[in-house]
């Protein structure tokens, strides 16, 4: 087995280590907490899960200050997980996984559906609650001590969706999240929503049918503007109920259709631009931003919804995986109707794109950061620094490792790169490890990294805070 796939294999060890090994020259500024989210089962019995995406649901903290590091790493204990771990079979289906179900059980799933609460994709800050996101709109709220499971987080609303991004929105100066989402049904309907900082209430702020939605992971947002890129990989919604089809496998990629844009008004939720474009499909918005009648687009694209199929365990598992990265494309979208147009902004591939999200988000940028592509037919082993301006790059790896995201972590007395760093989680295969690295985001060169006792799998995404 290829040294990348440790990434791809079981961790069922949780543990508390008070003090790693700490190598390296450590910020003394740098005092906080990193958690982190991503999947780290990937069977139960004798099953296995289909897709990347699927396994079960993990948080990983890092806690940083006084000169120490420690790591503790706890299952997100969810709905999902405990039935699966009680029948010792999947239960649930997942994203790209859908259990064996006999003809009288997939009628009674269209009667009593059971989503999956498995959320393995993300965590952030809702009401007093720290949180763990997935793709459908069950936030589950886990202590930032303990990393015990507190339980799902119920909407005080009446707002009806079935499926929601995982990379909401915050609004710099109020705090307000802005989250998009889809309500499923013989009409479906794109939502938008507003969640104050201080309550778990979404307020309906924009709202449309469409016939035929398509799958968007994330969207983009500007100081006025919020953009949803409908990528032409689209889905008949009674398919969802009868085809008896993991979820994602109901979608049909209908490159004729072409990427479509809309641009919705924050403030009253009316839509002041719709353009057309080539077909393309992305995952991650990377930041967006208003410039001289435009709204400039940021997104980290692929030329087709291939990439789903690449990111299977089965396709991550062999000689031949997904490098599991794709093209800087910047999108240049005119307000007064205009033709739109796009072009990619560098040569190095990219994903898990972050920005210095306190300083650039929804304003003109210079950087963005990312897990890269050194060695080809290699899974994702380098990170990527990428000046969007001119497409200068610049990588840190270390051979026969393979980095997670990386997360900016801004110096309290500063807002640009100066004296800031990027944390990544890295997985060391032979060693059968994985560590914190602390990357200067200025000259991208390691200064320090905290060394965890097992292979962490590979993660999604994951915040700090201070």
């Amino acid at each position: 087995m290829t040294d990348y796939c440790r990434g791809f294999e079981d961790l069922t060890q949780e543990i508390h280590e008070p003090d790693l090994p700490l190598e390296g020259d450590w910020p003394d500024w740098l005092s906080g907490t990193l958690l982190r989210n991503g999947p780290a089962q990937f069977s139960v019995g004798d099953q296995d899960y289909n897709h990347w995406f699927d396994g079960h649901a993990m948080l990983h903290s890092f806690r940083i200050g006084d000169g120490t590091v420690s790591y503790r790493n706890r299952f997100l204990e969810t709905q999902s997980r405990t039935e699966a771990l009680e029948a010792g079979e999947i239960v649930r289906s997942e994203f790209a996984t859908d259990p064996c179900m006999s003809i009288f059980g997939r009628i009674m799933s269209v009667f009593n559906p059971k989503p999956t609460d498995n959320a393995s994709i993300n965590v952030t800050r809702l009401d007093d609650a720290h949180v763990a996101l997935t793709e459908t709109p069950i936030p589950v709220a886990f202590d930032p001590e303990t990393l015990e499971t507190v339980g799902v987080v119920d909407y005080e609303d009446d707002v009806d969706a079935q499926m929601a991004t995982a990379h909401p929105h915050v609004e710099p100066d109020t705090g307000r999240i802005f989250t998009y989402q889809v309500g499923f049904g013989r009409q479906s309907e794109y939502q938008i929503c507003g969640i104050p900082p201080d309550d778990a209430s979404r307020t309906l702020l924009a709202s449309f049918d469409v016939d035929r939605p398509r799958y968007m992971h994330s969207f983009g947002m500007t100081e006025r503007y919020v953009i949803l890129s409908e990528w032409p990989l689209t889905v008949d919604p009674t398919d969802l109920l009868l085809r008896g089809e993991p979820f994602i496998e109901n979608f049909e990629w209908q490159p004729e259709r072409g990427t479509r844009f809309r641009v919705l008004r924050k403030s009253d939720g009316e839509e002041v631009a719709r353009c057309t474009t080539d077909p393309a499909f992305a995952f991650h918005h990377v930041n967006a931003f208003e410039r001289d009648g435009e709204v400039v687009c940021d997104i980290v694209t692929y030329p087709d919804a291939s990439i789903i199929d690449e990111l299977s365990l089965d396709r991550l598992r062999s000689d031949d995986p997904s490098p599991g990265t794709g093209n800087l494309r910047r999108y240049r979208l005119p307000l007064n109707g205009g033709t739109p147009s796009s072009h990619v902004l560098s040569d190095e591939r990219i994903e898990l794109p972050r920005i210095h999200e306190d300083a650039a988000r929804a304003q003109p940028y210079d950087t963005v950061y990312g897990i890269g592509n050194r060695v080809e037919g290699d899974f994702a082993d380098q990170l990527v620094k990428i000046d969007v301006d001119d497409g200068a790059s610049e990588t840190w790896y270390d051979d026969g490792t393979y980095p997670g995201e990386p997360v900016f972590v801004s110096h309290p007395d500063g807002d640009n790169e100066d004296d800031s760093v990027l944390l990544s989680v890295v997985l060391d295969p032979t060693a059968d490890q994985s560590f914190l690295l602390v990357l200067d985001a200025d000259s991208f060169t390691e200064r320090a990294r905290a060394t965890v006792p097992h292979a962490i799998p590979f993660g999604f995404h994951g915040q700090f805070w201070q």
